[in-house]
């Protein structure tokens, strides 16, 4: 087994459960009691709709800058399978990541996997050999019966509660709500930075009996031109300057990421001079990211109606272009009509691209479900996002806007491309 590759590895684990998620704690539970994996370091899990990536980011950046060695978990991954799990601010390597497969599969006997459920084994075997000083474990996908919540956390971070993955999670805000709820733990801080969290939230807090932290309420920020004002738990931090991470939104994220770090400060305390450092430093790809030269090219993940719209107030706040060019591609089990309505006002041309796979979408199709959803902008269809991305820049003219987003796998195949142009020396406009 240990003569596999990585990637063989993950072909490997792809095939080991017959569904691509399968929501329950008993198969890890039982996989990861056989592996005698040892935590002992505070544990911070970041759930919601949309945020919670943002949210690490800025965990692990704060963390780091205080001297600590954090351990940070996250998914899915852009360009490599190794981002999803980081050590002290670097990937871990393929060989390391082959070793924990390799372990975990030692453990698991006949116990069925999904992908998902062994790479969080996988990366707990890694943290408990690294005995990081901190860390932060985002959510694959709800919360109560995700993977990730087999650890009991120090601190629960509730970003926000959307409608997403409505199969697992139900399609109403009270039904994701109480799923998301379930990493709250007995007698520990549980930070809520929805504005208006659903009441199933609160009841699922209290009922865990939680120490509740709210946004507005417990803590909260306030925004002033150039600089911003976070006060929690522990006080007022004023005047910090904006995070690396662009939007608006991202100040809600980052007094998410302070009031955590309140809530467990007695164990993992951090300077004023450590919150400047790491949300300056904090920036994941893909998050309102803009790629330097022209046209200008942002890539944003969004792939729900909630981060479409902060997709369109960023791109609102952006300043002029007299074309916003939108490469889109989305899978089918998404909102696609409800994202793509929310950002058209902001889109004078579509760049539509198919993506592979069983959620896959064709462009033609995504064509017939953009028209029924009103939106009257010129459109092309093209095979892939790299097709789709190369259209737009060959029209674009270097004032314009190329806004990629309605998918990791769009966004990710429009980074490769970029990387490849760059290793190629190529320059455009």
């Amino acid at each position: 087994m240990s003569a596999r590759t990585l990637a063989q590895w993950l072909e490997f684990i792809g095939r080991q459960h017959p569904d691509a998620i399968a929501l329950g704690l008993d198969r890890v539970r039982a996989v990861l009691g056989r592996m005698t994996v040892r935590i002992e370091c505070p544990v911070i899990t970041v759930a919601g709709t949309n945020g919670k990536g943002s949210v690490c980011a800025m965990l692990e950046a704060i963390l780091q800058a205080s001297g600590r060695r954090v351990g940070l978990y996250t998914s899915p991954h852009l360009l490599r399978y190794n981002e999803r799990v980081r050590v002290d601010g670097s990937e871990v390597a393929d060989a390391p990541l082959i070793e924990a497969f390799a372990a975990v599969e030692r453990a698991r006997g006949a116990v069925p996997l999904t992908y998902f459920e062994y790479g969080t084994l996988a990366a707990l075997w890694l943290f408990g050999r690294a005995a990081p000083d901190a860390l932060v474990l985002e959510v694959g996908l709800g919360g109560r019966l995700d993977a990730v919540n087999v650890l009991d956390a120090d601190c629960a971070v509730l970003t926000s509660v959307g409608l997403d993955h409505a199969e697992y999670l139900g399609d109403t805000r009270e039904s994701v709500g109480r799923e998301k709820a379930g990493i709250f733990r007995g007698g520990k801080p549980a930070v809520v930075a929805d504005p208006e969290p659903p009441a199933s939230v609160l009841e699922g807090a209290a009922r865990a009996g939680a120490q509740l932290l709210r946004l507005g309420k417990d803590f909260g920020y306030r925004a002033h031109p150039g600089q911003w004002d976070y006060w929690g738990p522990c006080g007022r931090r004023a005047a910090l300057a904006y995070p690396a991470l662009r939007g608006a939104r991202q100040l809600r994220n980052a007094a998410a990421a302070l009031a955590a770090l309140d809530a467990v400060h007695g164990r993992l305390p951090v300077s004023m001079q450590d919150v400047r450092r790491g949300l300056a430093a904090a920036a994941p790809p893909g998050r309102f990211q803009v790629v330097p030269g022209r046209p200008q090219v942002i890539l944003d993940v969004a792939h729900n109606p909630e981060a479409a719209q902060s997709l369109a107030d960023n791109l609102a706040a952006a300043g002029f272009a007299a074309e916003t060019r939108a490469v889109f591609g989305m899978l089918r089990d998404k909102d696609i009509a409800g994202v793509a309505r929310i950002v058209a006002p902001r889109v004078t041309r579509w760049y539509l691209c198919g993506l592979g796979g069983p959620r896959g979408i064709a462009a033609e199709e995504l064509a017939r479900i953009l028209a029924a959803a009103g939106v009257r902008a010129p459109l092309t269809t093209h095979l892939d996002a790299a097709a789709a991305f190369a259209a737009a820049r060959e029209e674009a003219e270097e004032n314009d806007k190329i806004v990629v987003f309605g998918s990791f796998l769009t966004v990710a195949e429009v980074m490769q491309s970029l990387a490849a142009t760059r290793t190629r020396g190529g320059t455009h406009g």
